[in-house]
Protein backbone atom coordinates (compact mmCIF):
# COMPACT_ATOMS: atom_id res chain seq x y z
CA UNK A 1 0.00 0.00 0.00
CA UNK A 2 2.98 2.52 0.99
CA UNK A 3 4.51 1.69 -2.67
CA UNK A 4 0.86 3.03 -4.33
CA UNK A 5 0.80 5.72 -2.47
CA UNK A 6 4.40 6.96 -2.68
CA UNK A 7 4.48 5.98 -6.66
CA UNK A 8 1.22 8.11 -7.02
CA UNK A 9 2.23 11.24 -4.77
CA UNK A 10 5.99 11.07 -6.98
CA UNK A 11 4.15 11.06 -10.21
CA UNK A 12 1.94 13.31 -9.55
CA UNK A 13 4.37 16.12 -8.29
CA UNK A 14 6.67 15.32 -11.58
CA UNK A 15 3.18 15.96 -13.86
CA UNK A 16 2.61 19.42 -11.81
CA UNK A 17 6.73 20.75 -11.66
CA UNK A 18 6.81 19.98 -15.45
CA UNK A 19 4.00 21.62 -15.80
CA UNK A 20 5.07 24.55 -14.01
CA UNK A 21 8.38 24.58 -15.72
CA UNK A 22 6.61 24.66 -18.95
CA UNK A 23 3.58 26.68 -18.30
CA UNK A 24 4.74 29.05 -15.41
CA UNK A 25 7.97 29.66 -15.98
CA UNK A 26 9.06 33.39 -16.68
CA UNK A 27 12.63 32.24 -18.16
CA UNK A 28 10.89 29.68 -20.35
CA UNK A 29 11.08 30.13 -24.09
CA UNK A 30 7.36 29.19 -24.97
CA UNK A 31 8.57 29.42 -29.16
CA UNK A 32 10.55 26.23 -28.74
CA UNK A 33 9.10 23.27 -29.46
CA UNK A 34 12.27 21.11 -28.50
CA UNK A 35 12.33 21.52 -24.58
CA UNK A 36 8.94 21.06 -24.42
CA UNK A 37 9.58 18.03 -26.01
CA UNK A 38 12.68 17.26 -24.56
CA UNK A 39 11.04 17.57 -20.77
CA UNK A 40 7.60 15.55 -21.82
CA UNK A 41 9.80 12.74 -23.43
CA UNK A 42 12.00 12.46 -20.10
CA UNK A 43 10.00 13.80 -17.38
CA UNK A 44 6.02 13.92 -18.05
CA UNK A 45 5.79 10.17 -19.58
CA UNK A 46 7.29 8.20 -17.00
CA UNK A 47 5.20 10.59 -13.96
CA UNK A 48 2.74 8.05 -16.14
CA UNK A 49 4.24 5.44 -16.22
CA UNK A 50 4.98 5.78 -12.25
CA UNK A 51 1.19 6.15 -11.57
CA UNK A 52 0.16 3.43 -13.97
CA UNK A 53 2.40 0.82 -12.03
CA UNK A 54 1.92 2.47 -8.89
CA UNK A 55 -1.66 2.15 -9.32
CA UNK A 56 -1.17 -1.55 -11.01
CA UNK A 57 1.49 -2.62 -8.80
CA UNK A 58 3.89 -3.69 -11.45
CA UNK A 59 7.75 -3.35 -10.78
CA UNK A 60 9.22 -3.12 -14.17
CA UNK A 61 7.57 -0.32 -15.63
CA UNK A 62 8.07 1.69 -11.66
CA UNK A 63 11.68 0.96 -12.66
CA UNK A 64 11.51 1.74 -15.98
CA UNK A 65 10.20 5.24 -15.02
CA UNK A 66 13.11 5.52 -12.62
CA UNK A 67 15.49 4.85 -15.23
CA UNK A 68 14.05 6.86 -17.79
CA UNK A 69 13.49 10.04 -15.70
CA UNK A 70 16.63 9.39 -14.01
CA UNK A 71 19.16 11.97 -16.33
CA UNK A 72 16.80 14.80 -16.61
CA UNK A 73 15.82 14.26 -13.03
CA UNK A 74 19.99 14.22 -11.80
CA UNK A 75 20.36 17.57 -13.63
CA UNK A 76 17.61 19.36 -12.56
CA UNK A 77 18.39 17.93 -8.89
CA UNK A 78 21.52 19.46 -8.93
CA UNK A 79 20.30 22.82 -9.98
CA UNK A 80 19.16 25.48 -6.94
CA UNK A 81 15.71 26.00 -7.58
CA UNK A 82 12.32 24.49 -7.70
CA UNK A 83 12.97 22.08 -10.46
CA UNK A 84 15.09 20.27 -7.94
CA UNK A 85 12.28 18.65 -6.42
CA UNK A 86 12.61 16.41 -10.04
CA UNK A 87 15.31 14.91 -8.70
CA UNK A 88 13.44 13.63 -5.51
CA UNK A 89 10.29 12.94 -7.54
CA UNK A 90 12.64 10.28 -9.43
CA UNK A 91 13.91 8.61 -5.68
CA UNK A 92 10.59 7.95 -4.75
CA UNK A 93 9.93 6.18 -7.92
CA UNK A 94 12.85 4.28 -7.18
CA UNK A 95 11.81 3.98 -3.43
CA UNK A 96 8.04 2.56 -4.53
CA UNK A 97 10.11 -0.21 -6.61
CA UNK A 98 12.29 -1.17 -3.73
CA UNK A 99 8.49 -1.53 -1.63
CA UNK A 100 6.86 -3.39 -4.02
CA UNK A 101 10.03 -5.83 -4.09
CA UNK A 102 9.92 -6.19 -0.79
CA UNK A 103 6.37 -6.39 -0.03
CA UNK A 104 6.00 -9.24 -2.62
CA UNK A 105 9.14 -11.25 -0.86
CA UNK A 106 6.90 -11.20 2.51
CA UNK A 107 4.23 -11.80 0.87
CA UNK A 108 5.58 -15.37 -0.71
Amino acid sequence: MASRIIGTIAGLSSLLLWFSFHFMNPYNDLIGIEPFFTTTLLLALPACLAIYAAWRRKKVPMLIAFIWSFPLSLYTGLTQSMYSFFGITCLFYLTSYFLMLLSERTNK
